[in-house]
């Protein structure tokens, strides 16, 4: 009776079992889920759900790429079986998606010149000492400097880290704002920056952590608990961290966090 099933908590993952394969929707996007030069799936995601399925009892993972937006509608219309791109839990997606507990955390960083001559720390200090401030299309790093005093139309807007780092390394500007996983991957290579020391945004006053996870459909649940159980056992374990290790994750990016309280529950 399929009325039945999804009034407990779904029949998903025994369907999943029975067909040894789980469909991932993705994004493309470096780090957290995209397809590699050798066309083989991998990203933080994918290979964290590798190993949780096939402790679930579900060999074989299979990409769906997709449109970021895409996402969670492409979920909810059964196009694959569960999102597995880093998205971060808001409110917003709480109410279309549940999410697993979030198996990162990101706080911000910024680029700067090499030694931080103007000692920026945080949004505040950009403000206070007047710094020319950049940061990358569409980012959540806009309204936090925002919040913090910065007049938007100020900021000069970059299509990415990468833009971010020639834009301070040719003094056009004194910070790039962005997540500390990118910051601190992007200007590896560069004799001219470093990267910030990792810190908390205030948002309403209030410092903020954002933290990435996986979303399965709301009558799902049965799923997503036995997810969040093998999820626990690998932060436990310390897995976790060597599974998302080689894409620049490190005890940073580790979290405590649970998707209830990242949807405001």
């Amino acid at each position: 009776m399929p009325t039945a099933s999804t009034t407990d908590g779904g029949d998903l993952l025994e369907r999943l079992r029975a067909a040894g394969v789980v469909r991932l929707g993705i994004a493309g996007e470096i780090p957290f889920g995209y397809i590699d030069k050798d066309g083989e799936l991998t990203g933080e995601a994918p290979e964290l759900a590798k190993v949780i399925f096939k402790r679930l009892g579900v060999d074989r993972v299979q990409p769906v790429p997709t449109e970021f937006g895409s996402l969670i509608p492409g979920l909810n219309s059964q196009q694959f079986d569960v999102v597995a791109a880093g998205m971060y839990v808001n409110a917003e997606r709480c109410e279309q998606v549940i999410f697993s507990d979030p198996d990162y955390q990101m706080l911000d960083s910024f680029i700067v010149r090499k030694g931080n001559p103007l000692g920026l720390r945080n949004y505040q200090d950009v403000v206070e000492k007047k710094a020319k401030f950049a940061t990358g299309t569409g980012y959540a790093e806009i309204a936090y400097a925002v919040e913090a005093g910065y007049k938007e139309s100020d900021i000069l807007i970059v299509p990415d880290q990468v833009a971010g780092l020639n834009a301070v390394e040719a003094g056009r500007v004194d910070v790039f704002a962005g997540t500390a996983l990118t910051t601190r991957e992007v200007v590896k290579k560069s004799g001219k920056a470093e990267a910030t020391e990792p810190f908390k945004p205030l948002v309403g006053g209030e410092p903020h952590v954002d933290g990435g996870a996986f979303a399965f459909r709301p009558t799902e649940t049965k799923l997503r608990d036995a997810f969040n159980v093998e999820l626990a056992k690998l932060k436990k374990s310390g897995e976790l961290l060597r599974i998302l290790k080689p894409f620049g994750f490190t005890e940073d990016e580790m979290t405590d966090l649970t998707a209830k309280e990242l949807c405001g529950g």
